[in-house]
């Protein structure tokens, strides 16, 4: 039996196929259109999942969508209704793209897909839960959903067992943890629905000055972790901008343009909004735990992205482990979808062991033989040299430990907004200055972005402290105590952007200046070929951690094809790309000719 599971209209849409009860395939649209977070209707992404599995849309039992549109469309209604006559104009800009598309779900696939079987429909949040806890190694766990908003709701927990998941409390919009996150990154200058990870990276540089202020005028928090927003100070509910000049008044000015200087008062609002949130995430798990007693807990939804806070549960909260889906925004409600109809609706079995998730590491997108990179490096006359595994591992990790920057390109894309191994730059942790090479002349990126360790797993306890594998890089954790460095007086009073010179521990360019890292670590059963990378890089350096960030320039998706990964490549200052199992040099490269840049992206039976 397949089932197809879609997510599109509002950001981050994408399309997943199951079959059977297992994960076959899954992407986002913006790795085919090249249109970062597309909201589109997925068509690449449905002929992606079907080209993989070999199958035609007649093929399909099932199709499932990841919310119910009217219900949506009456909350947006009922929100317009009781700010009229304020918000017309935003009420005038949504009203068409709802009455021409939004409202015609079932209408849209059949014409984008030409299926003509059973269209199911699943609440947001249920898409969320199910994203959650179907693929994950608990047979009997509590969970917990947070995001800007689904339909009405914009948290949701429950108890999920076996083969169902049931949601039993529920805030509604427009109270949203989400949305009071995205509305400080309005105001810090960052672009909503897109860089949420830059304020929680900005935070630890600041101080927590208007923690008191956001309690005291904005969120009425009890201490159950339910909560309460005051609408005066934000415009989302009926105007075109998160927040309005009475948020500018209580905070001493205006939004920061974008691009503009990031001074210390935006480090300490990103520092204080993201205690807020992390107070709010714990106070809710632990009251879950309180009135379920369950051992697990599963998470999902945009907030569960925040890593931190993640970590914060892990750390301090009540349970024994916690599992987070990898796509845990809009695009893993695709996803969820499928899997709420497999087993929720279907009332199939689902049988757990309460160690191995489903999830197959998120590597569940295209993928590429070295027959067809060979071709594509052949047809272009590009010059490389060709490896076996054993050495082709043992190369890179030389290249990496004399400091060279390394794109490494292998199997199948990854699900999520994480890259894992699989579409990655990878460089050397120890490397004092590799943080900012890789900011500004790699990524072309904020200078205070922090970069991502990948780890060995049998390995990550004795460099950070954490107890247990993160192979989805949903985990942030402190670097041990043997592992930091002395700093100076003078060092340690340095505040602000000033904070970034300092070196902290023997792998300073994946420690934050907080002593945190979010962790991915790379088990050899999961990924073989980054395992042995890692492993190949230890037995030059010692060290089991390198540098992995995301195969992209700021501003573009993750690579998909050859083709994208050779033209970031080419655009950067990318040292080595490490395509399957040839390697290309930058210096023995020929002016890149025109045809390569302009080429079409990826090609779709």
């Amino acid at each position: 039996m397949f089932i197809l599971g879609i997510s599109c209209f509002y950001h981050d849409s994408a399309a997943c196929l199951v079959k059977d009860g297992e994960i076959i395939a899954a992407a986002q649209e913006e790795r085919f259109t090249r249109k970062k977070h597309d909201f589109g209707f997925p068509v690449n992404s449905i002929r992606f999942c079907l080209n993989y599995a070999g199958i035609n849309s007649s093929d399909l039992d099932y199709i499932a969508f990841y919310d119910k549109p009217f219900i949506k469309f009456e909350r947006i209604l009922e929100s317009y209704l009781a700010y009229a006559p304020k918000g017309i104009v935003s009420f005038l800009m949504a009203m068409p793209l709802w009455l021409k598309q939004k409202l015609w779900i079932p209408d849209i696939i059949r014409k984008e897909t030409g299926y003509e079987g059973e269209i199911l429909f699943t609440e947001h949040h249920e898409s969320h839960a199910a994203s959650a806890f179907f693929p994950s190694p608990f047979q009997e766990a509590a969970f917990l959903t947070l995001d800007g908003v689904g339909e009405w709701a914009t948290a949701s927990i429950g108890v999920a067992k076996d083969n169902r998941v049931e949601l039993t409390s529920e805030i509604h919009f427009p109270h949203s943890l989400g949305l009071l996150y995205s509305a400080f990154t309005y105001y810090t200058g960052f672009r909503v629905n897109s860089g949420e990870y830059k304020v929680m990276g900005l935070a630890p540089y600041g101080e927590p000055r208007y923690v008191q202020t956001i309690y005291d005028n904005l969120i009425d928090l009890k201490e159950d972790g339910s909560f309460k927003l005051n609408m005066d100070y934000f415009n989302y509910g009926s105007g075109l901008t998160m927040t309005n000049k009475k948020f500018d008044q209580l905070f001493g000015g205006p939004p920061r343009k974008p691009e503009s200087e990031l001074t210390q008062r935006h480090m300490d609002l990103a520092r204080s909004v993201q205690d807020v949130t992390e107070e709010v995430m714990l106070r809710i798990a632990r009251e879950i735990y309180k009135n379920t007693k369950q051992k697990y807990l599963c998470l999902a939804g945009g907030v569960a992205l925040n890593c931190v806070g993640n970590g914060r549960i892990l750390r301090e909260g009540p349970y024994e482990d916690i599992w987070i889906q990898p796509a845990a925004g809009d695009a893993g409600g695709a996803l969820g979808a499928a899997l709420f109809t497999w087993y929720q609706v279907l009332d199939n079995k689902r049988v757990a062991d309460n160690k191995t998730d489903k999830q197959k590491g998120s590597y569940l997108g295209p993928e590429f033989s070295n027959d067809e990179i060979r071709k594509f490096l052949s047809d272009r006359q590009i010059n490389y040299s060709e490896w076996d595994e054993e050495e082709l591992c043992s190369e890179t990790a030389r290249l990496i430990s004399e400091g060279k920057v390394v794109g490494w390109f292998q199997g199948r894309m990854e699900f999520g907004p994480r890259a894992l191994g699989n579409r990655s730059i990878i460089g050397d942790a120890r490397s004092a200055e590799m943080q900012s090479v890789m900011n500004l002349k790699i990524k072309f990126r904020e200078s205070f972005r922090p970069f991502a360790p990948s780890v060995l797993a049998d390995k990550v306890h004795e460099y950070f402290g954490i107890d247990r594998e993160s192979p989805y890089m949903l985990l942030v954790a402190p670097v041990k105590q043997d592992k930091k460095m002395e700093i100076s007086e003078e060092d340690n009073l340095k505040s602000g952007l000033n904070k970034l010179s300092v070196k902290r521990s023997v792998i300073p360019a994946v420690t934050h200046v907080d002593y945190s890292a979010r962790i991915q670590t790379v088990s050899e059963k999961t990924i073989p070929l980054y395992y042995k990378l890692i492993s190949e890089f230890e037995k030059l350096t010692g060290c089991p951690v390198i540098i992995n960030t995301s195969f992209n320039v700021r501003g573009e998706p993750i690579v998909c094809t050859p083709l994208e990964a050779f033209n970031c490549f080419v655009k950067t200052e990318m040292d080595y790309l490490v395509l399957g199992n040839f390697i290309i040099d930058k210096r023995q490269q020929r002016e890149t000719p025109d045809f390569i840049m302009k080429e079409p992206v990826y090609e779709l039976d």
